[in-house]
């Protein structure tokens, strides 16, 4: 049965190679001898260790080097073509190849038609398998290398900027020194960060560190600039009263817009991970219903009742309660609305008052604030070459995906199970993904591109933990469909494992004008 969770080592061609050597002895350590700890999810052949003052460092034993370097920061995540596959589910090996265990118990290769061997699957070479490339991929990667060919850093700025700072005051330093330059353009020169104490230690990579602490302090809601969306634990959005909680919020604003200014400029990632308006308010591109769905459920069925229903009766007004600290008060959402009754002549304009007022009115002078800054480093109209999704890919990059801890914490309903055939097909398909189509899947269903830090196990919908679910629905012909409130997929009961990754990558690749999310 296709899906088979294992396949016996097979010997296609007997004798073409007699004592067929191994590859040479892998540089990697044995999955046997990987601790169970948070080093698993470090790159192969690294080990994190803590130094006697209590700072982490890691060690590549790839190269035999040390370094403070967090290796997961390096590169962003859309840049990588890290698969991880489960032989189990590829089916036969194709003619006169032969699976065999290496002595650090690692699986590899042997192709007697070479008399070569290698540790990588050969059934990831083949295109019946894997299927032609994803046109959004491409697509993506045109626009970001021509994102990155635009970019310009002036000839009369110095060759690096430095920055001197304290581990402890991380943020209050880090925009005194950025708020203090006359020539914004002065921070894409070359970074040059130090940390107190640290002078002379691994200088290439701190800038990264960097922008990851600075990132989690910034987006912080102890600081009250930014506040999590709804009932979700991860997702952030601008607190409209961060006024009340720091005068000075607008310059620091501005002070954020610059920092994801130098991230984008020179290629880092921004720890924080905002709902789907706050890209499409950068964009300057109109908020939908449909984006209300996955920041506040209970929000967007009501208003969704509404527009399929006549609410004459319900005595609605152009207006909207606003609680502020424990107090409420009224704002109304046109002139004079608190006298104007929502009729079903008129429930679509006020469906589109209230979610300008949710996602726009309420933050726009932070958001013009942040744009300020952001705008002083990269060219807003260079940004509108991406939509939404990939603008979330290029400020805090794709993250990265445990297959298997996805699997683990996901519930299937109405008929489905774990051995169905095609749930067995749909996490085939996901297996063969890279990375980014991956992510493009969580967005298409969840409505992030972002997993909790602690994993699946602890994935949100808008009404507070909700684990991965998958649904019996629909008929063969269907496109699959995504309600993000629940991060449930709603997947047909597809004759083959072609005719499902077709319409799984369909709906996936054209969810901005796709009608299967709700």
């Amino acid at each position: 049965m296709e899906g088979a969770n294992n396949i016996p080592v097979r010997r296609a061609v007997k004798d073409t190679v007699s004592n067929p050597q191994s590859p040479q002895p892998s540089p990697y350590s044995s999955p046997k001898s990987q601790p169970k700890t948070q080093q698993s999810f470090l790159p192969p052949g690294w080990e994190m260790r803590i130094a006697p003052n209590g700072r982490p460092f890691f060690i590549d034993h790839n190269s035999r080097v040390t370094t403070w370097e967090d290796p997961r920061l390096k590169y962003p995540v859309h840049m990588r073509n890290k698969t991880s596959m489960e032989p189990g589910e590829l089916g036969p090996l194709p003619p006169g190849w032969e699976e065999r265990i290496h002595s650090d118990g690692r699986t590899f290769y042997i192709d007697h038609n070479t008399k070569n061997t290698q540790w990588e699957d050969p059934r990831l070479q083949n295109p019946a398998i894997t299927g032609p490339a994803v046109p959004y991929s491409r697509e993506f990667k045109q626009k970001y290398d021509y994102f990155r060919k635009k970019l310009k850093k002036p000839a009369d700025i110095p060759n690096r900027f430095e920055m001197k700072l304290h581990r402890g005051n991380i943020f209050e330093e880090s925009y005194r020194r950025i708020m203090s330059l006359k020539r914004p353009d002065v921070l894409k020169s070359r970074l040059w960060i130090e940390f107190e104490s640290e002078k002379g230690l691994d200088y290439g990579g701190v800038a990264r560190e960097w922008f990851f602490l600075l990132s989690k302090e910034m987006f912080n809601p102890y600081y009250g600039l930014f506040e999590y969306s709804a009932t979700d634990n991860y997702t952030l959005q601008i607190n409209p009263n961060s006024g009340l909680c720091n005068e000075d919020h607008l310059s620091y604003f501005k002070f954020i817009g610059r920092v994801a200014g130098m991230a984008v400029f020179h290629g880092k990632l921004l720890d924080g991970f905002f709902i789907r308006p706050f890209y499409k308010m950068m964009l300057g591109k109109q908020i939908s219903l449909k984006d209300m769905e996955s920041v506040d459920s209970e929000y967007y069925n009501s208003l969704k009742w509404i527009l399929e229903n006549d609410p004459t009766e319900l005595d609605l007004r152009f207006c909207i309660d606003e609680d502020n600290f424990g107090q409420t008060y009224q704002v109304d959402l046109k002139p004079s609305g608190s006298d104007m009754v929502v009729t079903n002549e008129n429930k679509k304009e006020y469906i589109d008052l209230v979610i300008q007022w949710r996602f726009v009115n309420r933050v726009q002078k932070q958001m013009n604030a942040f744009l300020e800054g952001f705008t002083e480093l990269i060219i807003i109209d260079l940004i509108k070459i991406f939509d939404e999704n990939e603008l979330e890919l290029l400020m805090c990059g794709l993250g990265d995906v445990d297959v298997n801890d996805w699997r683990q914490h996901t519930v299937y309903k109405n008929g489905y199970c774990p051995n169905h055939p095609v749930i067995q097909w749909f996490w085939k398909v996901v297996l063969l993904m890279d990375a980014e189509k991956r992510i493009r899947l969580l967005q298409f269903v969840t409505g992030t591109s972002r997993v909790p830090m602690n994993g699946f196990a602890e994935l949100y919908g808008s009404n507070g933990p909700q684990l991965f679910t998958i649904e019996q629905w629909g008929t063969p012909e269907k496109l699959p469909r995504a309600h993000t409130c629940f991060n449930r997929l709603d997947l047909p009961t597809y004759e083959s494992f072609e005719d499902l990754r077709e319409k799984l990558l369909m709906a996936v690749e054209n969810a901005q004008g796709f009608e299967g999310v709700d």
